[in-house]
């Protein structure tokens, strides 16, 4: 090998430690770039020639060269943040986004620094789209519950609309010890129901009842409206007729001028029924456990006096074998009784329905109206199949109030702020309460990390090399959690690469000085012909 060679050898090592300086140089410059991964510089020898020697064919080698730049995938640190879209990856999923510009062109992130823009679009660092899929409709609690393909996060639900009331239940006591404050020994069952007149201020008088209870409930618009009800004990000549058992009237009611109900042409706010949706008893046995219940609306052939019990008909059944009514808040024609296929029905649950989902469900009695029934219990509708839940309302010897009121309407409300779940679920949450997932971030993973092309920007592309790429949801097939107000970190170690960076420039003086004393043994050379 000549001394020309030695000097090419020399230019090889520092080209080669030039490289690995700016790997180093990259690295620590990207100490604090979110999701970045570090690089390091693989050197190979060159080709070698064969020379013969004392003892037989030998090599020589040309130099160095940098065989790959490869890439350290390892975790970094997470660093918490006070936003919500700011998310990290724990495991071996890349977040998808997509470039404005190009519909088709998909990149690949571990940095999670994401924001709505003003448009609000969920965006990277780079103004790059994040994908994700659409949750199903009306999906809640954080489930990964998807339709469709990936498609731009972007929101579109700012208003939660509202939901009309179609259940209320009561959990309550009633003193047992209480003394009746309506009475009507023609109608002992009906003694308060006799009581109210819509037509007056108030309808009724709180000295004709012993307890009452109010829930806010909405109509479709969203509009609340209170629906209160109202209890009363049936006396107790009634009570010994019925074999000692407690015996409560009830009635349910809203302001009269609230009631858009309409029967045979007749708006019932002008009428002394207004307001009055539903009216029957209740009875308990030993313990004050709720034993049975009656329940009675108006009918839809009602004529003449509105209250007159004549015109009051056993509760029609809800599918899940409650008692429902209707107040028909805005006035929908036709809409008058649940039956109607227009009205909004609402269940009352008291912690007792009928098993049979038929909408019969009631016992015959000894008539088919409220009129009919005497002053025992003998006349008195009952569940035909009755069930009860563990929340019934009792009647114990301590005093009457109300333990939990629950009702499933809301208005409408608008988006105050948004979460996300390990899942990749993000969940917006409104002004009325309500909790709906909108989307499920889009993580992907490739059969070869090290066939990626970096593109700047924290961002990857996928390459014939690293393969297509394979999406899904986060906790699935290994992509990793989502840790949601937190960002990855730089996986760059500054002490490993502050060593590296003293060993390349070492390696690159000693290349320097092959090339100096090569030149200072060719200047020898020429000098033999003085």
């Amino acid at each position: 090998m000549s001394l020309r060679g030695s000097l090419y050898c020399g230019i090889s090592g520092l080209n080669a430690q030039m490289s690995a300086m700016s790997v180093i140089g990259n690295n620590l410059a990207n100490t604090n770039t979110y999701g970045f991964k570090s690089q390091r510089a693989d050197f190979e020898d060159i080709f070698y020639s064969t020379i013969s020697t004392a003892n037989g064919v030998s090599q020589i080698g040309h130099g160095a060269s940098v065989a790959a730049i490869m890439t350290d995938f390892k975790q970094g640190p997470y660093e918490t943040t006070n936003t919500a879209t700011n998310v990290a990856i724990g495991g071996r999923g890349y977040f998808q986004v997509r470039d404005q510009n190009y519909p088709d062109k998909y990149y690949y992130t571990r940095a999670g620094n994401f924001v709505f823009n003003n448009d609000g679009v969920l965006v990277d660092s780079s103004g790059k789209i994040v994908q994700g899929w659409k949750s199903a409709d009306g999906s809640t609690g954080g489930k990964a519950d998807v339709v469709g393909s990936p498609v731009d996060i972007k929101l579109d639900r700012f208003q939660s609309p509202p939901q009309a009331t179609s259940k209320v239940s009561f959990a309550l006591n009633l003193n047992a010890k209480a003394e009746d404050k309506s009475s009507d020994s023609a109608n002992p069952f009906f003694a308060m129901f006799s009581q109210w007149n819509g037509q007056n201020d108030p309808p009724m008088p709180d000295t004709k009842y012993s307890f009452s209870t109010t829930i806010k409930v909405y109509d479709e618009n969203g509009g609340a409206h209170d629906l209160t009800v109202h209890f009363d004990k049936v006396g107790n000549p009634v009570a010994s007729g019925a074999g000692g058992k407690t015996m409560w009237e009830y009635t349910v009611t809203v302001p009269p001028s609230e009631d858009g109900r309409t029967i045979n042409g007749t708006k019932i706010n002008k009428t002394s029924a207004a307001g009055m949706l539903m009216a029957g008893t209740m009875t308990f046995g030993v313990g004050g456990k709720l034993e049975g219940m009656t329940a009675f609306t108006l009918s839809s052939t009602a004529t003449g006096n509105l209250r007159g019990l004549n015109n009051w008909t056993p509760a029609t059944f809800s599918a899940n074998g409650y008692p429902q009514l209707t107040a028909n808040f805005l006035g929908a024609s036709n809409a008058s009784i649940p039956t109607s296929g227009k009205a909004n029905p609402i269940e009352l649950d008291f912690g007792i329905r009928n098993k049979s989902s038929s909408g019969t469900g009631w016992t015959a009695g000894a008539g088919t109206t409220a009129a009919s029934l005497g002053n025992t219990t003998a006349g008195l509708f009952n569940f035909n199949d009755p069930e009860y839940s563990s929340s019934a309302v009792t009647s114990h010897e301590s005093s009457s109030s109300r333990h939990s009121a629950q009702q499933d309407g809301y208005a409408s409300g608008f988006l105050q702020n948004v979460s996300i779940n390990s899942d990749g679920v993000i969940t917006g949450h409104y002004s009325n309460g309500q909790v709906l997932d909108l989307y499920v971030l889009t993580l992907a993973k490739f059969s070869s990390r090290d066939g990626l092309r970096r593109e700047g920007s924290n961002l990857f592309s996928e390459t014939r090399e690293s393969g297509s790429a394979l999406t899904g949801i986060a906790n699935t097939g290994g992509l990793g959690k989502i840790h949601s107000n937190a960002v990855e970190q730089s996986n760059v170690d500054s002490g490993r690469q502050m060593v590296k960076l003293i060993t390349t420039q070492r390696a690159f003086q000693a290349n320097s000085k092959v090339i100096t004393t090569s030149d200072s043994m060719l200047s020898e050379v020429i000098a033999l012909k003085r």
